[in-house]
């Protein structure tokens, strides 16, 4: 008898071989060189239960240009396993033609001339639109936000996220977990789940003082004749990635004993299907995948990864949506006596210029937006090179924030957080305000300027080296690599923490950094409490209008080998 695993990586397989998963749809849309929004939302309606999973919006209510990225390095484990396959390796993968639509939509590869060809991606109105359409095919379609929603931009901050609340309460999620979302303040946090119309789940977020539960562990839905448990699993490293002090009193964690508590709870409880809305990030949640047994999805975010078909973990199924609206996946499940017994599966691109917006979503970011259109629009410069953030070390957004930090603050050294979020530009873009709050937009954006030796530098670097290249998921506990200016070293992350990192150099000299010398280091986003400075979206503005028009280099200071 066929095993219920072997089943569904027959499943896995058929999707990538007939275009259920919408890879084989997308390679026939190329093939006629022509995309519509009919072709782009066809679909096989197929089972009894659909989920629609959205996640990492990072405040984008109207459409970005995001290019994916280059780099993508997996340790242990995860080597060389998807979502750690970039460019033309991912392209062969998972058998993408180059130049394609969805070659864009999902890789680096020739990003700036297909970006011109096929436009925009993303905008909260024209994921509506999906939505709209995905409901009206299956009306009791649930709706899953998996966090990093209320942050990200010039609104968002200035409303204190009332614009994604606004706009994310019109498109009627019927459940979302976090992360970004307490570096507005506990106070805030609670105010607005307060007032949400659905629940803000989190299994793994405890009350420190008298260890139970702070929010909601799970949700039952009935859908289609089949009970659901939505199990909700925020960012397991709050305190650390981010500044305790905002959300005092919470304890986070992986805590797999206590998904394995309420995976046995709701399964008791008469679960059919369960379904865990992550914010792990994808090798956490692999890892966890293959050690809780019963759940039946994962819906995976934080690390900003999109996959064109799902990763099958033992008899879980892992589900990876991207980052900034670009895309939506739908899922469908033939759910029966407890047992998922087949799927289909497709990750639908919001190619802004080809799905229409809906009209009653796009009047209402328009008014959110609109106290603040001057500001928005204001022009600060132009780029003459591709700015973009994704990549594990080098990323020509924050290279420019570091350029800024040294000749505006006038420092040797330059650090700028490995964050994912922020949107690109291509060449040629104008620079406005709002792209500038789009990367550096944050409730703790001060840019601090000090002084730290050599040593302490180095001691910086392989903590957050090992945050990102433990071989244990568990252990990976922030974004990607902290990027430097001013200064270049070496790395094999094939080493131990304390000797990945080896051959400091001073940038302007040339020379090797002493660990017993201090330098003038500026940089933003520290977690402590009270950090001084200036707001980095003024630096990086006051530097962009200095220069008139920027140019980034490429960086070749970060030499990397092990991978």
């Amino acid at each position: 008898m066929i095993s219920r695993r072997d089943f569904l990586q027959a499943a896995v397989a058929a999707s990538a071989v007939y275009g259920a998963s919408g890879i084989g749809n997308w390679a026939k849309l190329a093939a006629q060189q022509a995309l519509g929004q009919d072709q782009l939302l066809q679909f096989e309606t197929f089972g009894n239960v659909t989920l629609i999973h959205i996640t990492d919006i990072h405040g984008q209510l109207k459409p970005i240009w995001f290019r994916e990225p280059e780099i993508n390095l997996g340790v242990g484990a995860a080597t060389g396993k998807p979502p750690h396959v970039t460019g033309e390796d991912f392209l062969k993968m998972f058998d993408i033609t180059p130049g394609t639509p969805e070659a864009y939509a999902l890789s680096h590869v020739d990003f700036v001339s297909l970006a011109r060809g096929y436009g925009r991606m993303g905008g909260l109105d024209r994921v509506a639109t999906v939505l709209n359409a995905i409901r009206a095919d299956r009306p009791e379609a649930l709706l899953l936000d998996g966090g990093d929603t209320w942050h990200g931009s010039y609104t968002c901050l200035k409303t204190n996220a009332q614009d994604m609340v606004n706009v994310m309460n019109r498109l009627k999620p019927d459940a979302m977990t976090s992360h970004w979302e307490f570096t507005l303040g506990i106070d805030r946090v609670n105010e607005i789940v307060e007032g949400l119309d659905f629940p803000f789940l989190g299994a793994n977020i405890f009350d420190a003082e008298w260890d139970e539960p702070a929010y909601e562990p799970y949700q039952m839905f009935e859908r289609g004749g089949a009970q659901i448990a939505v199990i909700g699993q925020a960012f397991p490293y709050m305190p650390i990635a981010n500044p305790g002090w905002m959300f005092p009193g919470l304890s986070f964690g992986v805590r797999e004993e206590r998904m394995a508590a309420v995976v046995a709870e709701v399964r008791e409880a008469g679960a059919d299907l369960v379904v865990v809305l992550s914010h792990n990030g994808f090798d956490t949640d692999r890892q966890m995948a293959a050690r809780v047994p019963g759940i039946d999805v994962i819906l995976t975010g934080h690390t900003h990864d999109a996959l064109p078909e799902p990763v099958l973990v033992g008899q879980t199924l892992l589900i990876a949506s991207g980052s900034n609206g670009k895309f939506v996946t739908r899922l469908d499940l033939d759910v029966q006596g407890g047992q998922v017994l087949g799927f289909r599966h497709k990750l639908i691109p919001i190619f802004s210029d080809v799905i229409a917006p809906d009209p009653e979503v796009a009047a209402l970011i328009d008014a959110e937006r609109a106290p603040y259109k001057a500001d928005l629009e204001e022009v600060l410069g132009t780029t003459d090179s591709l700015l973009y953030r994704r990549g594990n070390f080098n990323g020509t957004w924050d290279d420019l924030i570091c350029n800024a930090l040294i000749e505006e603050r006038e420092a040797d050294i330059a650090l700028s957080p490995g964050f994912r979020w922020g949107p690109s530009l291509v060449p040629g873009d104008p620079i406005t305000r709002e792209d500038v709050f789009n990367v550096t937009s944050m409730s703790y954006p001060n840019a601090y300027r000090s002084e730290m030796s050599g040593e302490m530098l180095h001691v910086i670097l392989e903590d957050v080296a090992d945050n990102l290249f433990n071989p244990d998921p568990y252990y990976q506990q922030g974004g990607d690599m902290v990027r430097v200016g001013g200064m270049g070293y070496h790395i094999d992350v094939s080493k131990p923490q304390g000797s990945r990192i080896t051959n400091m150099t001073l940038l302007k000299t040339g020379e090797a950094i002493d660990p017993a010398r201090t330098y003038v280091v500026s940089g933003w986003a520290s977690v402590n409490e009270g950090t001084e400075g200036p707001p980095i979206w003024d630096v990086v503005e006051a530097y962009i209008r200095r220069k008139g028009t920027v140019s980034v280099d490429p960086n070749m200071s970060v030499q990397v080998t092990g991978a």
